[in-house]
């Protein structure tokens, strides 16, 4: 008997414990949102936060709650909004695919090296020294911080810069975040001219650091007929929602800093 009471005691603590944790289960259960359910399962689960939340599943519940537009995956692209928008019994509406583009063409033919860089194989390690190893502070180091970020394989390091495969690219958003000179851009997947450079610095001293890049001079500015293209800070900026694609623009500029991208 003297065994058996503290066996009883411990085991009807026991019993009373599990149904207090149960009600409590029951009684303080936070609710399942199945329409955010299965709108995450909808989504690709890339978590790379283009989107403008902290993951798919905080963009799922924002869809549920209505508090978000459907179409702002560009990793899932058009199939991902349209099952969405049917999840909700809304309409999808259009949605512009979107990719990357690094803003340099300081390649190793184009620009020359002004120190040589033996620590971490890092661009945000790099860049802490006098802006990285070329001549151009403004361009890209081209140690690959970007296409380590990339799931998708879809840049690739060649002649010393970083490049995207437009084709392969999702437009998620990872590389624009890793690249510590904030080169990549988002862009639409639209035929329309594209400044490929970065540099802020006087024509001249652009011209004495890179053979390619933009110097501020307001060719492409004067002669764009859709009025697309400012120049600030020296440098060109295309505003690809006005250009056509025309052209005109690419064929004046000087140091060939203008490209056609689709």
């Amino acid at each position: 008997m003297s065994i058996l009471i503290p066996v009883l005691i411990v085991a009807v603590i026991g019993i009373l414990a599990g149904a207090g944790l149960s009600a409590a289960s029951i009684i303080m259960a936070v609710p399942k949102d199945e329409t955010a359910e299965k709108l995450s399962e909808a989504l690709p689960g890339a978590n790379c936060g283009a989107c403008g939340f902290s993951g798919c599943s905080g963009y799922a519940e924002a869809l549920s709650k209505g508090e978000a537009a459907v179409g702002l995956c560009p990793v899932g692209g058009k199939a991902v909004a349209d099952e969405c928008a049917a999840i909700l019994g809304v309409d999808a509406g259009s949605m512009t695919p979107k990719a990357a583009i690094v803003r340099c063409l300081g390649t190793c033919d184009n620009t020359s090296v002004k120190m040589d860089y033996t620590g971490f194989d890092s661009c945000a390690a790099a860049v802490q020294l006098y802006g990285g190893m070329n001549s151009c502070r403004f361009g890209c180091i081209g140690l690959g911080d970007c296409a380590k970020e990339c799931d998708y394989h879809a840049i690739e390091l060649c002649n010393e810069i970083a490049i995207v495969d437009r084709d392969m690219c999702v437009g998620c958003g990872k590389c624009a975040k890793a690249c510590p000179k904030q080169l990549i851009e988002i862009t639409p997947r639209k035929q329309a001219a594209q400044v490929m450079c970065s540099n802020r610095e006087k024509g001249a001293v652009t011209r004495k650091n890179c053979k390619v890049g933009c110097i501020g001079c307001m060719k492409c500015q004067r002669c764009c007929p859709s009025g697309a293209i400012k120049v600030e800070n020296f440098v060109a900026h295309v505003d690809r929602d006005l250009c056509t694609g025309c052209g005109k623009c690419i064929s004046e500029c000087p140091t060939h800093a203008l490209h056609e991208i689709f």
